[in-house]
């Protein structure tokens, strides 16, 4: 006996032509009465906090490891090296955590970027600049809090220029840091790759992360790499010294 066979016909996919997202409205009021700009705002401010955290402690941490003071071993620490990838990975593990929230900016250099590019608002682009500030302020004030006889000893983190550079050479070097960073940034979140390729916004942290960790490498002999004038602005608040200060244009 012979069964019935039933073929399937092809089946016809149709492929939706790819539309630029609209440009965010220049100012949006409607925003200040949604729950989620205040629950991005509140994950802006803790990412800034946790990266200031911890990125400084490393600094401290690295500095007393190679105190010659203290007859320490001078390649001793984690040296440059495991500084710059302090800070790449806790980028790299603040952007996945705080993407799917606040965009994961944890930099006013990349909100400002987004707001150029209109992808945000320009009262979430000042809120967004301001909790980011007040985040790196208090991540760095609980790093002296807990380090004080370590803190001001070793610099609390501070930016600084270094001996033998000029100052247009450290400008240069964090104009072109902070390119890079902002770049990678629009670079993995283009709207056009997510929706070519599914795997996109997975992976974005990633090459931020590492693009962090390269221009570290590059800059933090030159002027302890800025690249994020969150982190600056608050490390130098709390240190509050004239040089960190007079080096804040970097």
């Amino acid at each position: 006996m012979g069964k019935d066979m039933e073929v399937a016909e092809p089946q016809s996919f149709s492929v939706k032509a790819y539309h630029d997202p609209p440009p965010a409205p220049l100012v949006d009021t409607e925003e200040l009465g949604k729950w989620s700009f205040y629950r991005a705002l509140i994950a802006e401010f803790i990412a800034t906090l946790l990266f200031l955290y911890i990125t400084v402690l490393t600094v401290i941490g690295y500095k007393s490891q190679t105190d010659p003071t203290k007859n320490a071993y001078a390649c001793g620490g984690v040296g440059i090296l495991g500084i710059a990838w302090a800070f790449g990975g806790m980028i790299f593990v603040l952007v996945y955590c705080t993407a799917g929230i606040s965009g994961g900016h944890i930099n006013p250099a990349v909100t400002f970027g987004m707001l150029l590019a209109r992808r945000v608002s320009l009262i979430r682009a000042v809120m967004y600049m301001v909790v980011q500030c007040l985040g790196a302020i208090c991540g760095v004030g609980l790093v002296k809090a807990f380090q004080n006889s370590y803190y001001d000893r070793y610099g609390g983190g501070a930016n600084e220029l270094a001996a033998g550079y000029s100052t247009g050479t450290g400008l240069g070097a964090e104009i072109i840091g902070t390119f890079v960073l902002v770049y990678t940034v629009f670079s993995a979140t283009d709207p056009k790759r997510k929706a070519r390729d599914s795997y996109i916004p997975i992976l974005a942290p990633l090459p931020i992360g590492f693009a962090v960790f390269m221009v570290h490498l590059a800059t933090i002999p030159v002027t302890g790499t800025g690249i994020n004038p969150a982190r600056s602005f608050g490390a130098a608040v709390i240190y509050n010294q004239k040089k960190a200060w007079d080096d804040q244009l970097l």
